[in-house]
């Protein structure tokens, strides 16, 4: 049987996005999307205090009303979290009618998205997905993904990013020189690394690394 969701990272940066409704689900969702550079609009009657807390520090645009059909059809990405059947259907129909992708919390139905169980570190991103059918499941593993990638895979992450710039400098013209240097440092034992040495001490790691 085909899956319907196919797991893709999708750039929001600067992205146009309406929220529409202002209660504990919708706050999750704004929550979600306040990690990422989203251009943000929440339209509710009544928001949540947090998102208005968050709307007066800058960090969205909140428009305290109800929502105007067609206007999810200007956006570039679209959540319908809604107390309202009637509402979200017609931010459904709106946003799907204009080519706009949307999301009606908990109506899979209704849904060209869906918000896959996450574990972030740093740039790092796990995403567990059971297409829509399970997401108790996708909770749990959740939970065992945060083990597997326990705090200090930030700072790897950090490492990594500008290890990779580093060898791409050392060695431009060379792949094979990379793919060393990038084996070199994932065989690394990190978790002793960063337990034990000084900033320091893991740059002049990384340089040796960089070294046939």
């Amino acid at each position: 049987m085909a899956n319907k969701y196919l797991p893709i990272n999708v750039s929001v940066k600067n992205k146009p996005c309406l929220i529409v409704g202002g209660g504990n689900v919708a706050l999750r969702k704004i929550e979600t999307l306040l990690d990422y550079d989203v251009d943000l609009t929440v339209v509710a009657p009544e928001p949540h205090d947090k998102i208005e807390f968050f709307a007066g520090n800058g960090l969205l645009k909140l428009e305290k009303r109800e929502y105007k059909s067609p206007e999810a059809g200007a956006y570039g990405l679209v959540i319908s979290a809604s107390d309202s059947t009637d509402v979200n259907k017609q931010v459904h129909d709106d946003a799907r009618g204009a080519g706009v992708l949307v999301n009606v919390v908990d109506n899979p139905a209704l849904c060209d998205f869906i918000f896959p169980a996450v574990v972030k570190r740093d740039s790092l991103t796990v995403a567990v997905s059971t297409d829509g059918k399970a997401p108790f499941l996708s909770g749990q593993l959740r939970m065992i993904l945060d083990n597997v990638f326990p705090e200090h895979w930030n700072k790897i992450m950090q490492y990594a990013a500008a290890f990779r710039k580093k060898t791409q400098a050392r060695w431009p013209d060379d792949m094979e020189q990379r793919m060393a240097c990038f084996g070199r440092f994932v065989e690394a034992d990190w978790k002793t690394m960063i337990k034990e040495m000084s900033e320091e001490q893991i740059e002049s790691q990384l340089d040796l690394m960089l070294e046939r």
